[in-house]
């Protein structure tokens, strides 16, 4: 039986690395069994490809994660400052990393401008979200991963098991 690795979201994994210095941890069954497993890679792509922690929030403007790869789309911070190249390098370095441990499932956190695989928020900074992914979540759907939030872990679960036969 082969054991898939799933890429997972840092901060899902109580890793303090959110923008404000937080982490986000989920605690599930299916998770304690990856992790003991040794199937989880975690990651999080501000902060592995040299963002700070605390940073300025960071929105997507003017669309999603597929914006901001087809270049319609940028990421800012609260202030303003184009963050963009930052969150298209962190994709880069998770789609390595799925690439060098054959993954094909990730748990992203959703939400993030990075990581959300299912709503963002609008870019507004007023907390409004709207449908969409994050700049991560698109490259990896985009080269076939399977993009899962830690909302729906056991869907990704059932997605790993079927792949393991």
């Amino acid at each position: 039986m082969v054991v898939e690795k799933v890429l997972i979201s840092a901060c899902l994994l109580g890793k303090q690395v959110r923008y404000d210095g937080n982490a986000l941890s989920v605690s599930t069954n299916i998770l304690d069994q990856w992790i003991a497993s040794g199937r989880v890679i975690s990651i999080c792509p501000e902060v592995d490809v040299g963002m700070r922690i605390p940073r300025p929030p960071a929105e997507i403007s003017q669309g999603d994660g597929y914006g901001v790869w087809a270049g319609t789309a940028s990421v800012v911070e609260s202030a303003g400052l184009d963050v963009t190249a930052y969150f298209k390098n962190g994709a880069r370095m998770a789609l390595a990393l799925c690439r060098k441990y054959a993954i094909n499932v990730a748990v992203l956190t959703d939400y993030s401008p990075s990581c959300a695989s299912s709503a963002i928020y609008d870019g507004s900074f007023t907390g409004s979200k709207i449908d969409g992914v994050g700049v991560t979540a698109a490259l990896l759907k985009k080269s076939g991963v399977e993009v899962f939030n830690q909302h729906n872990i056991e869907e990704a679960n059932q997605v790993l098991q079927r792949m393991s036969r």
